[in-house]
């Protein structure tokens, strides 16, 4: 993608030290690799944003959101689109009683998915510790329709507020929402026709009123269940495989075609949980997407199942 020096100039006058050109990627990725983006604008508020999206699309300028860059790989080249980061803006999380068993918790999509977690905890409201220990931001959670074990985004949302192509904030309720697993598509969708997928400002949530001591004692063992099953302090995008539909989970599959602890450079199988890619040091994406495509590979072979990515994979 072509940026003018007017647009750079536009750029650098309406968001200062909040707009980088040539960004490295590998910066702002939990998997720590990636080229550099051509532009990456990190929006403070509502308002910035707003401006942002409306120029970009009287402009025909492609761009791509990004949380916080913990479900993503980003290619060696990097991306040629504008980067916009969701992770200043759009933070608060507020709650609304319904009735002495319902609640309503409403989350900016910005906000980290474990704050909404510990906030519904914190204030007795079950229904969101299944989400506990996942990486990442409210908006991103919910685009991905991140799920473990104990439920998914798609049981708990009644309504997403998106941003429209004229800057005004639309509400899509939950007869609106196609969840699937990993992924939501929105049926009802704002006015769009000068630009991409709508982009997320906020979500609903409802919760249930309960015992708050019963739900931080789950919370505890959900918390020290994932830190013994998952290599949480290592470079990592979480599981890099969807589970397959019927049978043994993509960890498991790995795990039995024997490839925990294979290596490419410094992209490794993790030895803890055969679902995670981890960058041990200095891993390049190359090197993540030809331990993706050996394991996809051998455990073809093995088991006559393709696994298909969890993680986003996008650039160049």
């Amino acid at each position: 993608m072509g940026i003018s020096e007017t647009h750079k100039q536009w750029l650098t006058k309406t968001f200062g030290p909040n707009v980088r050109f040539q960004e490295p990627m590998s910066r702002h990725t939990s998997l720590g690799v990636g080229g550099p983006a051509d532009v990456f604008v990190a929006p403070q508020d509502k308002e910035e944003l707003v401006a942002l999206v409306r120029w970009l699309l009287d402009n025909n300028l492609p761009y791509f959101i990004i949380g916080k860059g913990t479900n993503l790989l980003v290619l060696d080249r990097g991306i040629r689109e504008i980067v916009i980061s969701m992770k200043d803006c759009q933070k608060d999380i507020h709650h609304t009683i319904q009735d002495k068993e319902n609640v309503l918790v409403t989350s900016g999509a910005a906000a980290w998915l474990n704050t909404l977690c510990k906030y519904a905890s914190a204030k007795g409201f079950k229904g969101m510790n299944f989400a506990l220990g996942i990486p990442g931001t409210v908006g991103g959670a919910m685009v991905m329709n991140a799920g473990t074990g104990h439920g998914s985004m798609a049981d708990v949302v009644t309504a997403v507020v998106v941003l429209s192509p004229a800057g005004h904030p639309v509400r899509i309720e939950k007869d609106g929402l196609q969840f699937r697993y990993r992924g939501l598509e929105l049926n009802k969708q704002p006015d769009n026709s000068r630009s991409q997928t709508p982009i997320i400002l906020e979500g609903e949530f409802r919760l249930s009123v309960s015992d708050r001591q019963e739900i931080e004692m789950e919370s505890h063992a959900i918390l020290q269940k994932r830190k013994n099953t998952q290599p949480l302090s290592q470079k990592s995008a979480g599981c890099f495989f969807k589970n397959p539909a019927t049978g043994k989970s993509a960890g498991e599959l790995i795990d039995l075609a024997g490839l925990k602890g294979k290596q490419v450079g410094d992209a490794q199988v993790s030895t803890t949980h055969a679902n995670f890619i981890i960058n041990k040091d200095r891993a390049s994406a190359t090197n993540i997407l030809e331990l993706k495509e050996l394991i996809q590979e051998t455990v073809l072979n093995a088991f006559n199942i393709t696994l298909e990515p969890e993680v986003k994979i996008v650039g160049s």
